[in-house]
């Protein structure tokens, strides 16, 4: 319910309207990771130029989470995304999402990592002395939703450890990237994950502050973000949504205004791109019944057979982590 409402409230503060059948205005949803106000700016060429490819209003809608977006995808008030790969997930099982594009870096790399941070003057310089003195230390992750601030730390770095990191800290807190990094910067917590993208902004808008922190931990690749359609959009606009991004940056006028996105361009994708993240929440929800206590010998094993169960039949069906599908 309290999605549902989030929802509700995001659509009134945007004014993004809803439609059966043909859509009077798109709304175009992106979850900042920092502040809103540049990015609107940034995306004003790519938003105007869409807009005119469609032949219809586009309205951008800077979310405050990826929840209540999807919630907003749900019932029809957001069109069009872009979703990190978790996220991506609900958008796509519980949103009547689909991921049609990829973005492409600036560097044309088809990822990112997701990373770990202290002070720059921190004695923690390890991941393993990190979970060593957890008890002892403020924390800080991303979204729930967030891939590179919740979902690879979250496997990667702790449920293989079999920590909570939200449970086992001193004190826990979640916010977006750069919020945590500046927190970090400024000694207001101990450590946090972000992600490499977030630390070249910082390094190019507050070069001090990103002196400041120092990485202990790099995740393995992630895929770049994930463009999703809602799927009962009319068939032309579905086309013209994937020609436009396929072919976005053929121009120069178009390049420029990627890459103040600190894009290259979008390659065309599917659904398929999910599948290591979907194994990455079943691989560390496997860690964590490992982990847990307090299951009983028997409960332990059906939920173990039911994620090996769920492990193999998207096994069976390709791809892997360090190579996700649409990478050169």
């Amino acid at each position: 319910m309290r999605a549902f409402i989030h929802a509700v409230l995001l659509v009134t503060l945007y004014g993004v309207e809803a439609a059966a059948g043909a859509v009077a205005t798109l709304g175009f949803s992106v979850v900042p990771t920092e502040s809103a106000v540049g990015l609107r700016r940034d995306y004003e060429v790519l938003r105007a130029d869409l807009e005119s490819a469609l032949g219809q209003p586009v309205k951008m809608v800077f979310a405050p989470d990826y929840t209540g977006v999807i919630e907003a995808m749900r019932f029809g008030q957001i069109h069009l995304g872009v979703f990190g790969n978790n996220a991506a997930i609900d958008a796509v099982d519980r949103a009547g999402g689909e991921v049609f594009a990829q973005q492409i870096d600036k560097d044309g790399n088809p990822g990112y990592w997701s990373v770990i941070l202290v002070h720059r003057d921190s004695p923690i310089d390890t991941l393993d002395l990190l979970i060593a003195r957890r008890s002892e230390l403020t924390f800080a992750m991303g979204d729930p939703q967030s891939t590179s601030g919740t979902l690879v730390p979250g496997t990667y770095a702790f449920a293989k450890h079999g920590v909570n990191p939200a449970r086992e800290f001193k004190a826990f807190r979640r916010s977006h990237h750069e919020a945590n990094v500046l927190s970090v910067a400024n000694r207001q917590i101990d450590a946090c994950t972000a992600n490499n993208e977030t630390l070249f902004r910082l390094e190019q808008r507050m070069p001090a502050m990103a002196l400041q922190v120092k990485v202990i931990w790099k995740s393995p690749l992630i895929a770049m973000d994930a463009l999703i359609l809602k799927r009962d959009l009319p068939a032309e606009t579905q086309a013209r949504l994937r020609s436009f991004f396929a072919h976005y940056g053929d121009t120069p006028e178009q390049r420029t205004a990627i890459a103040a996105l600190k894009l290259s361009g979008f390659r065309t994708s599917s659904n398929d791109q999910l599948i290591p993240y979907r194994l990455m929440r079943l691989q560390r929800e496997r860690t964590l019944i490992e982990a847990d206590d307090r299951l009983t010998a028997d409960s332990r094993t059906e939920k173990l057979a039911a994620v090996a169960t769920a492990m193999a039949a998207l096994e069976s069906g390709g791809g892997t982590f360090l190579a996700p599908p649409g990478a050169p």
